[in-house]
């Protein structure tokens, strides 16, 4: 009897360093290796190791993990990290990318007081990828809630799909707090979509970031898409662990997360058959 072949992607299974938080960058690393992750992102942020690049190379030699993504520090607390000048922050982070053979920095949209820089963020992005191998991939936010008002932080939109990016990064996190389609903007994003930051929610106003499974969102329906599609991209568990009640817990819910995403990131196909 024919069996189909099971069909797994390129694409590279990664643990966000944020994940651990409020543990250390240093300890994403040695989860990492010790879960058997592809590799990691490292969220640049107040952390002083996640902002050096000879800490950072010598923890992924030493744990044998390397670094596929440089989160550039785009969040309200890292303000002040690599400069108050965002252009600088994404120059320091192509830098640390480059150095360090991460093919992609992750990078979201602007505030809206940030008024100069999302003036010139879309054209001023393309001019960065036209000058490196590095992808700089431009992520969904959401809009901002607080009883039943809503706040447009980000400019041009949160939505990355309404402009014309070369690179995009899903996070199916911010897809729920938005609550939108979300294979319908996987659909828009296309084959730009280059990154996936893997979570799940509830459609909370709060950015959940659940471990893949416990939310609403199709996670694994995602996961199976690309695996049909070969993609080759990064798929980078990037959950909140700072309820874990230990670090035992912490690492049960990363084994979980990474064991959802092999499963789930392959595909069966008749184009090959074994057996009779």
């Amino acid at each position: 009897m024919a069996e189909p072949v099971v069909r797994i992607p390129d694409a590279k299974v990664v643990l966000s360093t944020a994940s651990v938080y409020p543990e250390s960058t240093a300890t994403a690393f040695e989860i990492a290796a010790r879960l058997g992750y592809d590799g990691v992102e490292v969220m640049v942020w107040t952390d002083p190791v996640s902002q050096d690049i000879e800490a950072l190379r010598r923890l992924s030699d030493y744990h044998q993990v390397p670094v596929h993504a440089i989160h550039a520090p785009c969040l309200l607390i890292t303000q002040r990290v690599w400069s108050t000048d965002p252009w600088v922050k994404l120059q320091r982070a192509q830098a640390a990318a480059e150095k360090l053979g991460a093919s992609t920095v992750v990078v979201h949209p602007p505030f809206r007081w940030q008024r100069q820089y999302a003036r010139d963020f879309v054209s001023g992005i393309w001019r960065m990828a036209n000058e490196t191998d590095v992808r700089f991939a431009v992520e969904n936010m959401y809009p901002w809630r607080y009883r039943d008002r809503e706040m447009l932080a980000y400019a041009p939109d949160w939505d990355v799909t309404k402009e014309d990016y070369r690179h995009f990064t899903v996070d199916l996190s911010h897809t729920a707090t938005s609550r939108v389609d979300t294979m319908a903007m996987v659909d828009r994003m296309g084959d730009r979509l280059g990154h996936v930051h893997l979570a799940d929610g509830k459609g909370s106003a709060k950015d959940e970031h659940l471990v893949p499974g416990r939310g609403n969102q199709p996670c694994a329906e995602l996961l199976e898409r690309l695996a049909r599609g070969g993609f080759d991209g990064h798929v980078v568990i990037e959950v909140n662990t700072r309820r874990a009640m230990s670090a035992a817990e912490r690492e049960a819910d990363l084994a979980e997360a990474l064991a959802f995403t092999r499963l789930h990131l392959a595909s069966a196909t008749s184009s090959g058959v074994r057996g009779s």
